[in-house]
């Protein structure tokens, strides 16, 4: 397992921590929508979260830093699976669970499998031409 290498990369918005911010407030957001019975607040929390996360992660992962290859394909499976219930309703029996996940997990494994391969690019980038060289 590789850990992270060099210096973290440095944000999109310069100084400004802006995905944790994204994170901190989506998870407020979250937490007053789950705790007070709103489930638009609920909602719009967990997309503000998960923007910050993806935002934090991608930059790791792509920069060579750190792989979040495992989090990042999993946000297409999960995407495909929410659509799936909003479109067609929450699946009630078992058979169609399973078919959920039929169409889930390929897509995951596919995702898994291009960013693993990106990543080890970039480490090998990242570890011939070290960061601020």
């Amino acid at each position: 397992m590789l850990g992270s290498y060099g210096e973290r990369p440095p944000s999109l918005f310069g100084g400004i921590p802006v995905s944790e911010i994204a994170i901190f407030v989506g998870a407020l957001g979250a937490a007053v929508g789950f705790f007070g019975h709103n489930n638009a607040a609920l909602i719009v929390g967990l997309v503000v979260c998960a923007l910050g996360v993806i935002e934090f992660t991608a930059r790791e992962h792509f920069s060579g830093y750190r792989s979040h290859a495992t989090l990042l394909a999993a946000m297409p499976a999960v995407a495909i699976l929410a659509v799936a219930v909003a479109v067609f309703g929450a699946p009630a029996q078992r058979t169609t669970r399973i078919l959920l996940l039929v169409a889930a997990v390929p897509v995951f494994a596919l995702f898994y499998w291009a960013l693993r391969k990106r990543f080890r690019a970039a480490r090998q980038a990242r570890i011939i031409r070290p960061p601020g060289v």
